[in-house]
């Protein structure tokens, strides 16, 4: 055989490998029956991916800068450079710096965001990403239902009203992602009056199986009487770990504590992420 025989079957052989990778993957990712939710480890910060048995993608915050990119790498095949819907909790640098650079890299077809007034540089900047890359905007309001396919679902729970002279914490969306008997409930930096509210317009729809500590389990969020309406099995503390803010505070470790929560942290722990087939959470 020739040289260039050679070269011509070993691309061939090339080509071929990489289309079964491909293949497999997209086969892999379409299949698989479960819900996958990932805690990315962006630092003093929040971000979270997850993706549903059908292959549906949301991203909900970006963290304070360019490692989300690097943290979506690791939990996104090599090929894909689409995500469906991303929800922007609310305007503040810790949760939406990095989106900017998501929605440069990345085609997205919705963004949701709460409604609340942003004078932030890093606001500014994802509202000018978002016109140029095209992502239709959405007002978040409680009783909006996410359809992520294969039975998953994400309700709206919060903002229930126009939001826009609220601080911005107070106007964090709030969300319940649902896969069969099996939820979780993410928070933003919905602060301690937010939660009662939210326990008062009806305390029933909170029971979820991880929650999401609010503002990085800062001592204003994760009160008792929230813990307990929603019961989780599971908290997750998203934060850098020399954050010079405290958190977690020792009251938010303690509640969870005294409700038998098991607690992940992002700095202690890394990425955390969740394996749901609808009838049990497993850690992965």
């Amino acid at each position: 055989m020739s040289w260039r025989s050679r070269i011509v079957w070993g691309i061939v052989l090339a080509l071929g490998v990489l289309t079964f990778g491909i293949w497999s993957a997209i086969f892999d990712k379409t299949s698989s029956g479960v819900l996958t939710v990932s805690f990315l480890n962006v630092g003093q910060g929040d971000s979270i991916f997850l993706e549903s048995p059908t292959g549906k993608q949301v991203l909900i915050d970006g963290g304070p800068d360019r490692s989300v990119l690097r943290e979506l790498g690791k939990v996104m095949p090599w090929y894909d450079r689409t995500i469906d819907v991303v929800i922007a909790t609310h305007p503040d640098a810790d949760h939406v710096t990095g989106l900017v650079d998501v929605l440069q890299r990345y085609d997205v077809d919705y963004i949701f965001q709460p409604g609340v007034k942003h004078d932030t540089p890093q606001a500014e900047s994802v509202l000018l990403s978002v016109a140029n890359e095209g992502a239709q905007e959405v007002l978040a309001r409680r009783g909006q239902v996410i359809d992520l396919g294969g039975g998953v679902h994400l309700d709206i729970l919060f903002p229930d009203r126009d939001v826009s002279d609220l601080e911005t914490n107070d106007a964090s969306i709030v969300a319940r992602l649902v896969y069969g008997g099996t939820s979780f409930l993410l928070t933003g930096d919905s602060p301690e009056k937010m939660e009662k509210y939210l326990v008062y317009l009806d305390g029933k729809t909170l029971k979820s199986t991880v929650l999401k500590a609010g503002h990085h389990g800062s001592k204003t969020s994760s009160s008792p009487l929230f813990v307990g309406y929603v019961a989780p099995e599971y908290a997750v503390i998203s934060r850098g770990c020399d954050n010079s803010y405290g958190h977690p505070h020792q009251e938010v470790l303690d509640v969870f504590k005294r409700f038998e929560v098991q607690i992940k942290d992002t700095c202690l722990d890394g990425r955390v992420t969740f394996v749901s087939d609808g009838v049990s959470v497993q850690p992965r």
